[in-house]
């Protein structure tokens, strides 16, 4: 079986250091069932791609019990399509050689392995219970542009229709460890026939692979219920564990109108719908929006204000350019549910060292967020009342006075392109308001102002020509902030 995986960014064969595999030789390692080999069939600056060959051997996968008979016959150990199409097999592959990769870890790069660069992915065979159409389902709310072929039983005779395996593109700009772990999670999904026992301790594997987008995914219950083998028993705990982190998060991780809660089905139908993809994608953009503007700053030492479960914090801890990074939130069962994501208890002291979680309430002025480089306000202004918005203000613009400050929060009027929201409804049960995009801006200005900040909007999501983008996004940066910077660059300039 075969994975390929290739990218653009300049210098392209930084690839090889992400992966820590040196394009200019084929490396081979040893697995439980055969054996795995990375090699480039090409690599310069321009474009650089990385191959990953599985080999398995059939007396390996059978344990060598030649009566064992898996695919449900005599010669099943031996006939079947194990060596061939992509399954669980391929991700424990990804596991055991790309190991630092899934991590996000590059001794070499640290600064690009916590960058999103563009990729591309191709399994040319993957067999896909549920056809291409789930395919799509499963990858798009992650950010990848998928292209899923079905690959006909045998081409001189299409009137015999489409086999059960895809031929699978991925293209997408992300960190190369979050599209490790999607691999890494969503293959043997997609198979839907592990070749090994699902013991419990798959559960801790899936939500650690899974941490920052598995929650908040609309087809989160058939990820579930597939990775872990249809165990009823693993995926109700796997299920509590994700239901438990995204009600943890401030707004919840779909940013908009309340899914369904019911699972989707199987094949077409239920909760999958382009809708819930659109809100799926859209948390994963307006976390990247804000990591990019963040990293603009040159911000090291960020405040992520009204933290809730986490979602943002992960990835703040992730991107190594960020010395340190702090939540803050006024629940403390938010704070517990951000240090059970961040596995806290079992991240190396130095890793560690990095965090802070504090509980604070955001319209009081606290002492210990003076300093700061940056602070985020990732959907949480809409969650005060109006006339609370002061004392935020004061406290967060006022006293704290961190060099940048970047907000999110939604725009009402894309609410009329969602369908079933009631007109007048805010997209979340908990949203004292939502403003239109003057609102925003006039609020942005005043605040800039009565505070010393120079302020940049913008937006999030796929813009609508009549009613912009689903969410807004401002930068606002510290006026004496600028002058420093650029005092700083004259002095170097004269030196």
């Amino acid at each position: 079986m075969l994975l390929t995986l290739t990218t653009t960014h300049r210098p392209a064969t930084d690839l090889g250091h992400l992966l820590v595999k040196h394009p200019d030789r084929v490396q081979s390692f040893d697995l439980p069932a055969g054996a795995a080999h990375v090699f480039y069939p090409e690599a310069d600056e321009a474009r650089c791609t990385a191959a990953l060959l599985v080999e398995v051997d059939p007396l390996k996968l059978g344990g060598g019990r030649r009566n064992r008979a898996p695919e449900g016959f005599a010669l099943g150990q031996y006939v079947n399509d194990r060596p061939y199409a992509a399954s669980s097999l391929l991700s424990s592959a990804l596991s055991k050689v790309f190991r630092s990769a899934l991590r996000g870890e590059s001794r070499d790069r640290p600064e690009l392995a916590a960058s999103a660069i563009p990729l591309t992915v191709r399994v040319p065979v993957l067999r896909c219970r549920g056809g291409a159409e789930l395919a799509v389902r499963i990858f798009a709310p992650l950010g990848w542009t998928v292209t899923a072929t079905p690959i006909p039983l045998d081409e001189t005779y299409p009137e015999w229709g489409d086999s059960r395996y895809v031929d699978l593109t991925l293209t997408g700009t992300l960190r190369l460890a979050d599209a490790l772990n999607h691999l890494y999670v969503l293959l043997p999904v997609l198979d839907d026939a592990k070749h090994y026992w699902v013991a419990p301790d798959e559960v801790d594997k899936l939500l650690r692979a899974g941490a920052g987008w598995l929650a908040g995914h609309p087809e989160r219950g058939l990820i579930t219920r597939r990775y872990l083998a249809h165990r009823r028993a693993l995926a109700g705990e796997a299920m509590a564990r994700l239901t438990e982190l995204r009600l943890a998060d401030e707004p919840p991780a779909d940013d908009s109108i309340e899914p369904s809660t019911g699972e989707p089905a199987e094949s077409g139908g239920g909760a999958g719908t382009a809708e819930d993809v659109r809100r799926a994608s859209l948390a994963v953009r307006r976390r990247e929006a804000v990591l990019a503007a963040l990293r603009d700053s040159g911000a090291s030492r960020v405040l992520d204000l009204g933290c809730g479960g986490g979602a943002l914090l992960t990835a703040l801890v992730a991107d190594r350019r960020f010395t340190e990074v702090v939540g803050v939130d006024v629940s403390d069962r938010s704070l517990g549910m951000a240090a059970r994501r961040l596995r806290l208890d079992r991240l190396p002291e130095r890793q560690r060292d990095r965090i802070r979680l504090w509980q604070s309430a955001l319209t009081y002025r606290d002492d210990r967020l003076r300093g700061y480089d940056a602070a985020v306000l990732m959907e949480v202004v809409e969650h005060l009342d109006p006339p609370r918005l002061p004392a935020l203000e004061d406290a967060v613009f006022g006293h704290a006075r961190p060099g940048t400050v970047v907000v999110t929060t939604p725009n009402v009027e894309y609410n009329v392109r969602y369908e079933g929201l009631a007109p007048g409804r805010f997209r979340h049960a908990d949203h004292r308001f939502e403003w239109t995009r003057a609102e925003f801006a006039a609020w942005v200005d005043r605040v800039a102002a009565a505070h010393g900040y120079t302020a940049v909007l913008g937006g999030v999501g796929d813009e609508d020509p009549e009613v912009g983008t689903p969410t807004q996004i401002a930068v606002l940066t510290r006026d004496d902030r600028n002058e420093n910077t650029s005092n700083d660059r004259k002095e170097a300039t004269n030196r």
